[in-house]
C-alpha cells in the first residue's frame, strides 16, 4: 500500500507564497501520477497539478504560471511551490495519488491541509 503525509499550508496574505509538501511512504514505485487536489468550501475538489511517472506535469489553467509541482529524485516527497496566491486560492489542499499494486488499482488520498490567502 502507499501512505501520503501532507506538511505545509497556513495563513498567507494575497501576493505572498507557500510550500506544500507530500511524503508517500509504502509501495512508491507504484505510483503512477501524484499531485495535489484542492477543495473550497461550497465547491467541488478540482486537481490544481500532478506529476506523472515519465516526469510529465499538468497544471490547473487557475494556478499556470504562479504554482510549480517537483518531487525528488526518489520520488518520494512531492513539492506543490505556490506562489503570488489570491484569495480564491483559499482551499483544503489534500495530496493524491494513483497507480496499480498487486495487479489492483488505487487511489489514495492524504489527510488534507489547509491553505487561507487573505486579501
Amino acid at each position: 500500500q502507499v501512505q501520503l503525509v501532507e506538511s505545509g499550508g497556513g495563513l498567507v496574505q494575497a501576493g505572498g507564497s507557500l510550500r506544500l509538501s507530500c511524503a508517500a511512504s509504502g509501495r512508491t514505485a507504484s505510483i503512477d501520477v501524484i499531485g495535489w487536489f484542492r477543495q473550497a468550501p461550497g465547491k467541488q475538489r478540482e486537481l490544481v497539478a500532478a506529476i506523472s511517472r515519465d516526469d510529465s506535469t499538468n497544471y490547473a489553467d487557475s494556478v499556470k504560471g504562479r504554482f510549480i509541482i517537483s518531487r525528488d529524485n526518489a520520488k518520494t516527497t512531492v513539492t506543490l511551490q505556490m506562489n503570488s496566491l489570491k484569495p480564491e486560492d483559499t482551499a483544503v489542499y489534500y495530496c493524491h495519488a494513483n497507480g496499480i499494486t498487486w495487479g489492483s488499482p488505487f487511489n489514495i488520498w492524504g489527510q488534507g491541509t489547509q491553505v487561507t490567502v487573505s486579501s
